[in-house]
């Protein structure tokens, strides 16, 4: 994906910012121009307008990835899902913060905003949409690696003053 074509993107990636159609109500992500639900599609220009998604959502469908697209080899094994939005859409993201063994349908998420990839030698850094069990889930958050090691001086200084 191109840098401009990732600006023009940001108020979706961001804000998961849809649209919605005056005429029969219906919420739209990503955004649309013209509603394909309405008679005739004509009735709908114009009459489309920009809406913000809660960024709730309940797991419908989900898989562990464990032969990564080109990118996220770091990643591996990693839960991609499909996320029914009380608004109407449903949304494919990335679930984290959680071990995918703990992932199920019906596991409700929220959404969260994280570094999505690098890109170039510049090192242009892309952030979008995942999502994360929300704390009424139940769900414990997956373990986030190992403690900064300390330095060996300061870790002889704990033990003497421990003894």
């Amino acid at each position: 994906m191109s840098i401009a074509r990732f600006w023009r993107e940001t108020p979706r990636r961001y804000n998961l910012g849809g649209s919605k159609c005056t005429g029969c109500g219906t919420v739209y992500f990503p955004p649309r121009l013209v509603c394909p639900k309405c008679a005739s599609h004509r009735q709908s220009i114009e009459k489309m307008v920009p809406f913000q998604l809660s960024g709730d959502g309940e797991v419908i469908s989900f898989t562990v990835v464990h032969d990564p697209a080109e990118g996220f080899e770091m990643q591996v094994p990693y839960v991609l899902a499909l996320v029914q939005t009380p608004e109407g859409p449903v949304l494919t993201g990335q679930v984290v913060d959680v071990e995918p063994k703990d992932v199920a349908i019906g596991l409700k998420v929220r959404a969260t905003f994280r570094k999505l990839r690098e890109e170039g030698k510049a090192g242009v850094i892309h952030y979008g949409y995942k999502f994360a069990p929300r704390e009424e889930s139940g769900v414990a958050p997956a373990p986030q690696g190992p403690p900064d090691p300390v330095p060996a001086s300061e870790a002889r200084a704990q033990d003497r003053a421990a003894a």
